[in-house]
């Protein structure tokens, strides 16, 4: 007689003090299939990530406060690569650049939209397609099966939307994109923040793809967008 193995449910870990007020997201995520574990003590949500090997976090901003960023900031210093996700209240530049500095992936408000929360945690727990596949530009490669990219033989993580923008900017080379076939293209889900996020996330492409010094790719067409050229 034939053994079924029953596939298990991808495991979501919320970062969220209050567990009392999780109620909405944990009903949310387990209807969609999900299953959940809550870190009700974000001073050891480290330890519980090493344990239950999640194969997403979701750090609730405005409950976990700086902690959620310390925890964010220690589980890539170990490198740990698994998709963050933060729940914020505001969308101020300075929140994007924290989120980015700490290491987290994405971003949603709160109250969130659950068709936005469900695509983003899909998109990110998606399988990427096994292929040999990368894109070129010059003396930098992005691998289209790692997510990576590559730089004068210097390999450098990037997060999903940085992976995303890289991608759209170098299947378009020395061609000018508009801020609005990016934010189009890359934020494909209903935007409605402020466009220069687009700039937040180009300045830190920059800094990992320039961290050696080397010339610079992604430039600004004052007034329109962005081009990749090496001129």
């Amino acid at each position: 007689m034939a053994t079924v193995i029953l596939e298990r449910s991808p495991c979501i870990l919320v970062v969220r003090p209050e567990e009392k007020c999780t109620r909405q997201i944990y009903r949310d995520l387990t209807e969609a299939g999900y299953e959940i574990e809550i870190a009700s003590d974000v001073d050891k949500s480290l330890q519980q990530a090493n344990e239950i090997q999640p194969a997403m976090v979701l750090i609730d901003r405005t409950q976990a406060g700086e902690a959620g960023f310390q925890f964010c900031r220690e589980l890539r210093a170990i490198g740990n690569r698994t998709p963050v996700l933060m729940l914020m209240a505001t969308e101020t530049v300075s929140d994007r650049i924290a989120c980015l500095e700490a290491g987290a992936d994405d971003y949603i408000l709160k109250p969130y939209r659950l068709e936005i929360l469900l695509q983003l945690v899909h998109l990110y727990l998606q399988t990427p397609k096994q292929s040999s596949e990368q894109l070129r530009f010059g003396n930098l490669i992005l691998d289209l099966t790692t997510r990576r990219a590559i730089r004068n033989g210097r390999e450098f993580d990037l997060t999903m939307k940085e992976y995303e923008l890289l991608k759209y900017l170098m299947s378009h080379p020395r061609e000018v994109v508009t801020r609005e076939q990016i934010l189009e293209n890359v934020w494909g889900y209903d935007f409605l923040g402020e466009s220069n996020v687009i700039e937040v996330y180009i300045r830190y492409l920059r800094l990992k793809i320039e961290d050696e010094g080397e010339k610079r790719l992604i430039q600004t067409v004052r007034g329109v967008g962005y081009v990749l050229r090496d001129t």
